[in-house]
Order: C-alpha cells, then structure tokens, then sequence
C-alpha cells in the first residue's frame, strides 16, 4: 500500500504543478482544479473498492502550515512606504468592513433562525466571513502589480482579523470591559514578541553559515506561531510583521546582524529564502486542497437544504464587497471576484468548540460556500484580461 500511494500522491502533486502553469491561460483558478481532482480521485477509490486511511485529520495541520507560508510568502513580496500607505488603508478598509458587517448581519440571522445566543452565533458566522488568502493571492498572481498587491494585503488584514476576532468571541464566556482589556494586553504583546523574534531571526539568516540553514529558520517562524497560537495570542501578527520586515530591509533600519554582510550578499539570503517559501507553500497548498476535494462527500454538495443557505450567504458577501469598492474608488474588476472563503474557514469551523456550534451551519454549508465563492472567482478570471505590468 505504501508504494502505490507514493506513487499516486507524486502524480497529483505532478497535476497540482500543470494545473498552476496553466492556469493564467486557462483562467481557471488552481485551486478549483484541484478540490475537483481530489473530488474525482474520492469517487474512483469508491468505484474500485480502494480502502484509504481516514485523510480529514490530516487538514487542520496541513491548513496551520499552509496559512503561515502563504501570508508569510505573501509578505515577502509586498513594498511598504509611505507613499503606499493610502493604498494599504483601502485594502485594509475593503478587508475590514465587510468582514465585520457580515459576521453581525449573519450572526442576526442565526440568532433569528435558531433561538441562540449572539455571540454563539458570532462565533458560528465569523468563519464564513473571511477572504482566504490561500485562495486569493494565488488567483491573483497574473493580475497586475497594483490589484495583486491589494489582493495580498487584503485577504492577508482578513486573515489576522477574522483569526483575532473568532478567537476573541469564542475565548470569552462573557465579552466586556474585561475581556476587551485582556485583548489590547494579548495585542500588544504580539506586537512586542514580533519586534524582537523578527530581528533575532534576520540576524540568525545572517549569521547561519552551515548549508542548512532556511528549514531551521522556517521551523523557528512555525514554532513562534504554534506557541502564539496556544497562548492564545494573534499569533498571525507575526508572520506578516517577519514577512514584511524581509521584504524591506532597504526601507528599514539595519540590524547590526544584517548590517555586516554586504547588500548583494543580504539579497541572495533574502531571495533564496523566498524562493523556498514559496516552493513549500505550493506542495503544502496543493496537498490541503487534494485533501479537501477528497474528503467532501457527495451528499454534503447535493444538500438542498443547506444550498438555499449557501447561495444566500454568496449574495450577502459580493453585494456588500462591492458596496466598499464602490465606496473606496477601488476597480470592481478583477476585486469584486476575489473574496474566496478557504482554508482559513475550514480552520476556524474545524476550531469551533462543540459545545458552541450549531446544526444549521455544517459541513454541508461550509463546503458549498467555499465551492460557489470559488466558481465566482473562476467566472471574474474568465472576464478579466490578465495584465502584467
């Protein structure tokens, strides 16, 4: 059994790479290929009798590292000036706004339909809420540099804050002056232990002469998280802090770690750290996704039931989306298109206590959400000529 499912993994990674060469002339987003693929390899095993380990545990650790090295990789290409500060507000705005307008609107309707608290139903609307940027910033990659780096700010603000509010209403018997205290304190801290970690880890890049050295400090960036994250702090904070930090050493102040290697020197570290990211986040985002299609059940895509939820929940996220590009001066194509739901969701309904879920917002709806809100990407590329500037 090992060496057949080596050899069908290799093949579906092998896939997984045509499916991302091709997909700026196909227009057809990675990602959907791949949840399709996975899709399609689930009903083969079933056709043929193929007996499978149970691969759903699997995606929670899958989607934690992928989400680091995504926003992390996403960071990496950003600029950041002063110049651009406008630019990162509207994206911030866009990200915002809609997140925190739908998760209220949505939790109302919860609160309506089942009889609720509000903050169980917060906690159950919030996942549904936030752009993923595991979907977003690889769909926008044949955009041009303006979009794309809007893209990559934006569904990287959604990312940290739909994460810092889910675990804000859900961490919190009752939410008042004491919790929101509790929260600036955890806030403030993130930011103090980014200062610090993002330094001690550029000057351990510098410093490391063994020709082992990016793993041990993508281990480190992973640990830092992971440890963040237990503590119950917005441990994304950090990812994107370290991420950015990389991406600007000539806009920043020097280190004295970094500042003893020569530019051109800091350069090639810096460039080949990327390049590792970003070849790790492609294997792990082709594995969560392959992972995903293949633990969907059909019933769950043919639950009517839920389908009149899920096209519900479609509408409300593109009709207020285009209400704040509308109103921040932002171009509706190729934006409007880019608001996935993902990986981030299915880690925060996976991280949903039980005690606090409800029936009405299941697999079956989290599944079909993330689907339609992919077609509707798929649809926004097919109309959008890809420019490169």
């Amino acid at each position: 059994m090992t060496t057949p499912l080596i050899i069908a993994t290799c093949v579906l990674l092998l896939f997984a790479y045509v499916f991302d060469l091709t997909s700026h002339r196909s227009k057809i987003p990675s990602v959907v290929l791949l949840i399709g693929l996975g899709f399609v390899v689930k009903l083969l095993t079933e056709l043929f009798g193929v007996r499978l380990p149970d691969f759903s545990m699997a995606l929670p650790l899958f989607g934690t590292i992928g989400l680091i090295l995504i926003v992390l990789e996403g960071a990496l290409d950003l600029e950041v000036s002063r110049e651009k500060l406008p630019f990162i507000g509207r994206a911030a705005l866009v990200s915002v706004v809609p997140l925190l307008a739908f998760s209220f609107a949505f939790a109302f309707v919860l609160q309506w339909a089942t009889g609720a608290g509000m903050q169980q139903c917060l906690a159950n609307a919030i996942p549904l809420s936030v752009i993923s940027s595991a979907v977003a910033i690889p769909t926008a990659a044949t955009f041009k540099k303006a979009d794309r780096d809007f893209v990559v700010y934006e569904s990287s603000i959604s990312d940290i804050i739909g994460v810092i509010f889910f675990n804000f209403v859900t961490l919190n018997d009752n939410i008042d002056y004491v919790s929101v205290f509790d929260f600036v304190g955890e806030f403030t801290l993130m930011i103090v232990i980014s200062l610090v970690a993002t330094v001690l880890l550029g000057v351990l890049l510098a410093k490391i002469t063994h020709h082992v050295k990016y793993i041990p400090v993508t281990l480190a960036i992973i640990l830092i998280y992971a440890v963040s994250k237990e503590l119950h702090l917005p441990a994304l904070v950090f990812i994107l802090f370290f991420g950015l930090f990389l991406g600007n050493l000539e806009r920043m102040p020097i280190v004295s770690g970094l500042s003893q290697i020569g530019k051109d020197q800091r350069d090639r570290e810096v460039n080949s750290f990327h390049d590792m990211v970003r070849e790790t986040t492609f294997l792990i985002r082709a594995l969560f996704f392959l992972l995903f299609g293949f633990v969907i059940e059909s019933s769950e895509l043919l639950d009517g039931q839920a389908i009149l939820w899920s096209l519900g929940i479609v509408v409300g996220v593109f009709f207020l989306r285009s209400i704040v590009l509308l109103v921040v001066r932002q171009p509706l194509r190729p934006l409007l298109f880019v608001a996935p739901r993902g990986l981030i969701t299915i880690l925060l309904f996976l991280g949903l206590p039980l005690t606090q879920r409800l029936d009405i917002v299941g697999r079956s709806m989290i599944i079909q959400v993330i689907i339609l809100c992919a077609l509707m990407m798929m649809i926004g590329s097919m109309t959008v000529q890809p420019r490169k500037v």
